[in-house]
């Protein structure tokens, strides 16, 4: 397996991975000044938790319409792009008096934009890297992630105790820009992976030859379901520690990352194939304890072991790879990262609605009880599911 050095040495691979770390602050920053400044402004567990994770509910849309530009548009120009279009939206939710229902036509507009970038940037780096390459790099960009998180969530708790949710945006904003400018310098111009334009029909074509084979399936609905509900968790965590929000997220970024650093570099691969499912059932039993309503210490080592458990992702991918034509990565990827984004979103939403009629702590317990559910469900499914050659792509939609 690839050194993480070695990884930096691959042409391309550090401004990719700078761009996405400016972008994931940005994120951390931008998402956690809005669901604040949501909450303040309404007091709704609900209107705060979409906010936060609004924009993936967006992603269901370009999944359906836009996802087979993942391999058909110039990965260069596209992530430049979606940056400058993130950076101009959260500029524009920062401004006074902007009336909610316009703030929230923003942030759903920003996640159909959002869409194309996961299935680009990860059909990117498996192009970039070696096929043995692949899971490292990934493993490095999450644990980039939790980092990234770890100081977002603090700093941004940090600065909203002494500015304004809107100065806190626009700093977001900036961020964006930042990573747009990384991006377009830093990556050289590569044609699309496939030819054709991207339209609604390609990518019909290609998500129903994906979903066609019933190992892949299930590997998408066990990396979109667990994780999503869990994900509904954390979206309470601004209505249930509203002044300690900041900290409940950089514990699960904490606990991120090192799930993160033992599967995808300190396991070995036999190992790491049998703990996908105990790693999932991590991710959401600690979370039962919020039925309690523990104290904010208590509440943060629960977020904290939990969150190790995303590392179950890693091992997912892996097998997801596994399971796909080459030809046909960044729109496989791009399916599990909108997948991934629309679960999160549509979690957000219900966990707010459920906290809505009764408690964020019994909606947080609601939810990561779901989580234990199906991931027993979609284990159950798997013992009676055996593995089929993967069907070939149609040869004239791709490059040789």
């Amino acid at each position: 397996m690839p050194s993480y050095r070695s990884l930096f040495r691959t042409p391309e691979f550090t401004p990719l991975f700078l761009g996405a770390a400016a972008q994931n602050a940005a994120s951390t920053v931008g998402g956690l000044a809005l669901a604040t400044l949501v909450y303040r402004a309404t007091g709704s567990p609900l209107l705060s938790a979409v906010s936060m994770f609004g924009p993936s509910l967006a992603q269901v849309l370009g999944a359906t319409f836009l996802l087979s530009g993942a391999d058909r548009l110039p990965p260069r120009t596209t992530l430049a792009a979606i940056s400058l279009a993130f950076a101009a939206g959260t500029a524009v939710q920062a401004l006074p008096g902007l009336p909610t229902g316009a703030l929230f036509t923003v942030v759903l507009l920003l996640g159909l934009v959002a869409s194309l970038g996961g299935g680009i940037r990860w059909g990117l780096l498996n192009e970039l890297l070696s096929k043995d390459g692949y899971l490292p790099g990934r493993a490095l960009f999450n644990m980039m992630s939790g980092l990234t998180q770890i100081t977002g969530y603090a700093t941004g708790g940090a600065l909203l105790a002494t500015l304004s949710p809107r100065l806190c945006l626009l700093l977001a904003a900036a961020l964006y820009l930042t990573a747009a400018l990384v991006l377009r310098l830093g990556l050289s111009a590569r044609p699309p992976r496939a030819t054709g334009r991207p339209s609604p029909s390609a990518t019909w074509r290609t998500n129903a030859l994906l979903w066609s084979s019933r190992p892949r399936r299930l590997t998408y609905l066990g990396l979109w379901l667990p994780n999503g509900l869990v994900v509904g968790c954390e979206s309470l965590f601004v209505s249930y520690a509203p002044h300690a929000a900041g900290t409940l997220f950089a514990c699960g970024a904490l606990g991120m990352f090192a799930g993160d650093v033992t599967v995808g570099r300190l396991l070995r691969p036999a190992v790491r194939r049998r703990l996908a499912t105990p790693l999932l059932l991590l991710l959401a039993t600690p979370y039962l304890v919020f039925c309690a309503h523990p104290p904010l210490p208590a509440a943060a080592v629960c977020v904290t072991v939990a969150s190790a458990g995303f590392g179950a992702s890693l091992v997912q991918q892996e097998r997801l790879m596994e399971l796909t034509p080459g030809e046909l990565a960044g729109q496989a990827l791009g399916l599990h990262s909108a997948g991934t984004l629309s679960l999160q979103g549509l979690s957000a939403a219900l966990a707010g609605t459920v906290a809505q009629f009764t408690s964020p702590a019994v909606a947080v317990s609601a939810m990561a009880a779901g989580s234990v559910c199906v991931t027993l469900a979609l284990v159950t499914a798997a013992r009676r599911t055996p593995v089929r050659p993967s069907p070939a792509p149609a040869p004239e939609r791709t490059r040789s």
